[in-house]
C-alpha cells in the first residue's frame, strides 16, 4: 500500500499511481502467504501489545504478527434488546455534527444471560501490522513499525478488515469468537460503537459516560497526544505509549483520527441528516489542539481529492470483531419472536376463521384486533394502510416499553443505593450502641454519654426515615412491574456493575430483587426484616 508519508496534496499523477498500487494489490490478496512459504518467526509481543492485561484477546496476524483486541461488553437480555446511550455533545459550534443524540448497540457475541460483546482493536492499527496484511512480502519486525499506520483511506481500512478476515478463516478460524454457526469478522467500527467505546463503554459510571472526555485522574497528557511541542510535537507516535481509557484502549484520543463504518451526517437535532457524503473520522490527531480533544469530536472527510483519492498522513484506523445478525436458524427463530412480541400483548396473530373474520367477539389485545381488522378489509389501499397503522402503533407501545424498562432499571439502582444507605448505617449504629453501652457499663460521667444518646437517637430517626423511602420504593415498584422485567433488569444491572468494577453491589442487588418478588407474592411489608437482611454481614 502507499506509505503514510504520502501527503494531502500529492501531484495527480502521483495519486493515480498509488491508487492502481492499492487497487492491484487488493485484487491480488497479496496479504496472503504464498504455498510453501517458510513460517515467519512469531513478532515480540512488544511489537503489538506493549501493555499486556489478563483479558487482553490476541489473534494472530499474517508474518507471524499478532493484533491485541479488548471485549467491549454491553448489556442486553433478548434477541432484539439493545442498549441506548447518548452521544455527541453540547457544543453550539460544532451542533451540525456532534449535537447529542440518543443511539442503540448490541454486542455480537453472547456473554452470560445479559450481556453480549464485540471486540474493539486495543490499538490503533500499527505500520507493522498494516504492511504484514497488505504487502507482498513480509516486513521486518521493529520498534519503528509500532507507529499508527497513517495515510489510510476508507477504501484502504475495508481493504485491510477484509484481507485480515480472510487470513483468519484461512489459516486461525478456531481463534475467531463465534455466535450459532457464524464466526466472527474484522470490520471497522460503527460511528456509535467507536464512541460508546471511546467514552469507556459499560466501564464507566452515566455521568461520566457523558463528560467531554473518559475519566483521566493523571491529566490529559497521560492519555492523550495532542498538538504542540508539550505533546505529540507534530509527529504520530508509537502505540501504547500513553496509558489507556477504562475499557483498557490506548489512543483512543489523539495520535491518529480513526475511520468507522458509515459515511459522515450532519446532525440534525436528535437525529442524522439523510444526506450521506465522505468517510467519518473520529477522536482527533497528533495536529489536534488540546483544547479541541473530545469524545464527541467527528469529522468529514472527502473519498477523493483532485482527481485521486484522499490521503491525509492524520487518518489511520481501528478496527473491531464483530458477527453477522442473523446467524443461526435458532437466533433467527429468536428475533422473529421477539418482534412479534414488540408493541403486542401477544406474539401471534391468529388468521380470520370462517367466513366472516368479524363474527364473534373483538380479540382482546387491541393489536389483535387491528390486525383482524386489517385482514378482512375488502380494499387493498385500505389494507394496506390499516397495516401500516398497526405497525405504528406497535412502534410507540415498543418504545413506551423501553422506557418502563429503563425507568424500571433506575428504580433498581435507586433500591440497591438505599440498601447501601441501610447497611452502612446499620453498622454504624451497632457501633455506636456498643459505645454507649460501655460507657454506661463503666459508670462514666453523664456529660460523656448524653452527647452519644443525642447522637445515637438522632442516627437511628435517619435509619427509619431511610427504612420508609425504601419501603416506599419496594412498594411501589412491585406494583408498576411484574416479576419478570424485574429480572431482566436485575440481570443487565448486574451486568453494568460489573462492567464498573462494582460487583460489591451485586448481593445488595439480589436482596433487593428478593425484597420485591416476595412482596409481589405475599403483600406482606416486612420493613423489620428488610432491615435485617442489610444488617447482616
Amino acid at each position: 500500500m502507499p506509505p503514510a508519508s504520502i501527503p494531502p496534496k500529492a501531484s495527480a499523477t502521483s495519486s493515480r499511481l498509488a491508487w492502481a498500487l492499492a487497487a492491484a494489490l487488493a485484487a491480488a490478496g497479496a496479504a496472503l502467504p504464498a504455498p510453501g512459504q517458510d513460517k515467519p518467526a512469531p513478532w515480540d509481543a512488544k511489537l503489538y501489545n506493549p501493555v499486556p492485561l489478563p483479558d487482553d484477546v490476541v489473534l494472530p496476524m499474517p508474518c507471524g504478527g499478532s493484533m491485541a483486541f479488548r471485549k467491549v461488553v454491553v448489556p442486553a437480555s433478548g434477541a432484539l434488546d439493545d442498549y441506548q446511550v447518548t452521544i455527541g455533545a453540547a457544543d453550539a459550534a460544532r451542533g451540525y455534527a456532534e449535537a447529542p443524540r440518543q443511539v442503540q448497540l448490541a454486542g455480537s457475541f453472547p456473554q452470560g444471560k445479559a450481556e453480549r460483546y464485540l471486540l474493539v482493536g486495543k490499538y490503533e492499527v500499527s505500520q507493522l501490522q498494516y504492511q504484514a496484511v497488505l504487502q507482498g512480502e513480509c516486513p521486518k519486525p521493529a520498534m519503528p513499525g509500532r507507529l499508527a499506520q497513517g495515510g489510510v483511506t476508507w477504501v484502504d481500512a475495508v481493504t485491510f478488515a477484509d484481507r485480515y478476515t480472510l487470513w483468519l478463516r484461512a489459516n486461525a478460524a478456531a481463534a475467531l469468537p463465534k455466535d450459532g454457526e457464524e464466526a466472527g469478522f474484522v470490520r471497522l467500527p460503527t460511528d456509535t460503537e467507536w464512541e460508546f467505546a471511546a467514552r469507556g463503554g459499560a466501564a464507566v459510571t452515566p455521568v461520566d459516560f457523558q463528560e467531554r472526555t473518559f475519566p483521566m485522574p493523571e491529566g490529559l497528557g497521560r492519555y492523550v497526544w495532542y498538538g504542540g511541542t508539550q505533546s505529540a510535537a507534530g509527529k504520530p507516535q508509537l502505540t501504547g505509549l500513553l496509558q489507556p481509557n477504562p475499557l483498557g484502549l490506548h489512543d483512543i484520543l489523539g495520535n491518529m483520527d480513526e475511520i468507522v463504518l458509515e459515511p459522515f451526517r450532519a446532525s440534525k437535532l436528535g437525529r442524522l441528516h439523510g444526506q450521506a457524503g465522505g468517510f467519518t473520522v473520529r477522536g482527533g490527531n497528533y495536529l489536534t489542539p488540546e483544547a479541541d480533544i473530545r469524545t464527541a469530536d467527528r469529522q468529514e472527510v472527502p473519498h477523493y481529492q483532485g482527481d485521486g483519492p484522499r490521503r491525509a498522513p492524520t487518518t489511520g484506523l481501528r478496527v473491531v470483531v464483530a458477527g453477522p445478525v442473523v446467524s443461526s436458524k435458532a437466533r433467527l427463530r429468536d428475533i422473529q419472536a421477539a418482534w412479534s412480541a414488540l408493541g403486542s400483548q401477544s406474539s401471534d396473530e391468529p388468521a380470520a376463521k370462517g367466513p366472516d373474520p368479524l363474527a364473534g367477539q373483538a380479540a382482546e389485545d387491541p393489536m389483535e384486533e387491528l390486525a383482524i381488522i386489517a385482514k378482512a378489509a375488502e380494499s387493498q389501499a385500505m389494507r394496506a394502510r390499516l397495516e401500516s397503522l398497526q405497525l405504528r402503533i406497535r412502534g410507540n407501545i415498543a418504545e413506551r416499553d423501553e422506557q418502563r424498562e429503563r425507568s424500571l432499571k433506575a428504580l433498581l439502582r435507586l433500591g440497591v443505593f438505599l440498601g447501601q444507605k441501610l447497611r452502612d448505617d446499620g453498622q454504624s449504629l451497632v457501633s455506636l450502641r456498643r459505645i454507649v453501652a460501655q460507657r454506661e457499663a463503666d459508670k462514666q460521667p453523664e456529660d460523656r454519654i448524653a452527647p452519644l444518646r443525642t447522637r445515637l437517637a438522632d442516627e437511628e430517626k435517619v435509619q427509619e426515615e431511610t427504612l420508609r423511602y425504601y419501603a416506599n420504593t419496594v412498594l411501589g415498584t412491585a406494583a408498576d412491574f411484574d416479576a419478570d422485567p424485574i429480572r431482566r433488569q436485575r440481570d443487565i444491572l448486574a451486568a453494568e456493575f460489573k462492567g464498573l468494577g462494582l460487583a460489591e453491589l451485586l448481593p445488595l442487588l439480589e436482596k433487593h430483587v428478593d425484597h420485591l418478588l416476595n412482596y409481589r407474592k405475599s403483600g406482606l411489608v416486612s420493613r423489620n426484616k428488610w432491615l435485617s437482611d442489610y444488617e447482616k454481614p
